[in-house]
């Protein structure tokens, strides 16, 4: 593919391990989101999203029957295989994978292939959801991966949406804490670049910005950035972890909130700790929040 023909991929959707949705679902709603009902896979996992106005969303992403995601990975799914690793190595809740919005899953994945970056074969399923006003709906997705074996805590993947969920959801859109887009999401590697390549693959952009402290791609909905160690303190107070080991991780999720003043407020009445920084509100990590979230105008 040359680079003419390339199309910059906006950002689908975050992938969020977490221990239990119920509790991830009171932390989010305490942060000032809506959150949509819970939803099941046919491969064992469920969900409680976040959806926000600029098209992208948050995954929560839990365990509904453990022997169904093992009989899953076993049979080849990538989704549930990464899912069950990233449990085992990095805890029950974090921040695993990025999907990229893509109306072409397997265009998608025979570029992986040809860039030697295939997470794995492709996904096909569908998944029924139920909307505010009682009504359900089905969607149907295909999703092609994109890995390196050298990052084995974090990967991306092509999100093709065959059959859409409904596109008005702007009750679900609509978010105390005044959030209606995401801005940026923060990974971290001790040399940012070494995976260059394969956020450039995944976002299908070339250009990359090159930071004293990492690199950064802009999609069409949202920011990518790799950090350093030095980087993820200097920026967000993030302090390197001794002996951690090499790769990928997801550190932080950066959301545009219409008015800062109000998120601060909200946050506050509700009791949950923030602290202050270049302008931002910096939450950390809790359980039902597996990265730190930062809200700025």
């Amino acid at each position: 593919m040359t680079v003419s023909s390339r199309t910059p991929r906006p950002i689908d959707h975050l992938v969020l391990p977490v221990s239990d949705l119920a509790i991830a679902r009171d932390r989010l709603s305490a942060l000032g989101f809506t959150v949509a009902r819970d939803a099941r896979h046919p491969f064992g996992t469920e969900n409680c999203c976040v959806f926000l106005s600029d098209g992208s969303y948050l995954e929560p992403l839990g365990i509904a029957n453990r022997e169904e995601c093992e009989d899953a990975a076993r049979k080849g799914n990538v989704f549930v295989a990464r899912d069950q690793a990233f449990r085992f190595r990095r805890g029950l809740e974090g921040f695993s994978g990025i999907a990229m919005a893509t109306g072409d899953a397997w265009e998608d994945d025979q570029r992986y292939a040809a860039a030697g970056l295939s997470g794995g074969e492709v996904l096909e399923f569908s998944r029924d959801m139920l909307l505010p006003d009682g009504t359900s709906a089905t969607g149907s997705f295909r999703l092609a991966f994109a890995a390196d074996l050298r990052s084995p805590d974090f990967f991306f993947f092509a999100s093709q949406r065959i059959l859409p969920l409904p596109s008005d959801r702007k009750s679900l859109e609509a978010h105390e804490n005044g959030v209606v887009a995401l801005a940026e999401v923060v990974l971290s590697e001790q040399n940012p670049t070494d995976f260059q390549y394969l956020v450039q693959e995944a976002t299908d952009e070339r250009e990359v910005e090159a930071l004293s402290f990492g690199m950064s791609v802009d999609t069409p909905r949202g920011r990518i950035t790799v950090l350093n160690d030095a980087g993820l303190e200097g920026f967000y107070g993030i302090s390197p972890v001794a002996g951690t080991d090499r790769g990928l991780k997801g550190q932080a999720l950066v959301f545009k909130v219409t008015s800062l003043a109000d998120c601060r407020r909200l946050l506050e009445q509700r009791g949950v700790a923030f602290r202050e920084r270049d302008d931002r509100l910096l939450v950390p990590p809790a359980p039902g929040q597996g990265v730190l979230f930062v809200f700025g105008e």
